[in-house]
C-alpha cells in the first residue's frame, strides 16, 4: 500500500494487551456449538492493519475490547471504533476492514453493525451510514483496488 501523504503523521501508539482465553470443557467439545463471545470478536479485529500505518488497529487503539458488543443469542455484533484523529479521513475504510473481516469469520447469522464512537470523529453520522448500508458495502468491494486495499489490511489479521 502507498500512501504518499498521511493524514496523521505522528499517531499515538499503545501496548498490546495479552489476551488469554479461559478453555472451557465444552470448548473441546465439538458435538456442543460454543457461543461466540467479546473475546472472541476481539481476537478477530485486533491485528487488523491500519490503512496509513504499519500498526495494528489494536496498537492504535482504534479498536479495544471493551467496544465489542456481542448478543450470541440475538446473532448480533456490534463493534464501536475510535479514528486516530476527528477528520480521519481513513475511518469509512477501517470500518469497511472491520466489517469485511468479522463477514468472512463469523457464522452467516450474524448482523454485524460497525459504528465510529459516539464524539470522536466530525462526519460521524456519515461513516456509519456508509458503514451499515449493505448496498453502499457491496458497491465498495466491487472496487478492485478499494477490494485490494481491505485485503492488505486484513493479511496481518489472524
Amino acid at each position: 500500500m502507498n500512501i504518499t501523504q498521511k493524514i496523521n503523521d505522528a499517531p499515538l501508539v499503545y501496548e498490546v494487551e495479552s489476551l488469554e482465553r479461559r478453555i472451557q470443557a465444552t470448548d473441546l467439545d465439538d458435538s456442543h456449538a460454543d457461543p461466540i463471545d467479546r473475546d472472541e470478536v476481539y481476537e478477530l479485529i485486533r491485528n487488523i492493519n491500519d490503512p496509513e500505518h504499519p500498526l495494528t488497529l489494536e496498537q492504535l487503539h482504534v479498536t479495544n475490547r471493551e467496544h465489542v458488543f456481542v448478543a450470541d443469542s440475538a446473532s448480533h455484533v456490534l463493534v464501536e471504533f475510535t479514528p486516530t484523529i476527528p477528520h480521519c479521513s481513513m475511518a469509512t475504510l477501517i470500518g469497511l476492514c472491520i466489517r469485511v473481516r468479522l463477514l468472512r469469520s463469523l457464522p452467516e447469522r450474524f448482523k454485524v453493525d460497525i459504528r465510529v464512537r459516539s464524539g470522536t470523529h466530525q462526519s460521524e453520522a456519515q461513516v456509519n451510514k456508509q458503514l451499515n448500508d449493505k448496498e453502499r458495502v457491496a458497491a465498495a468491494l466491487e472496487n478492485t483496488y478499494l477490494l485490494d486495499v481491505v485485503n492488505q489490511c486484513l493479511a496481518t489479521a489472524a
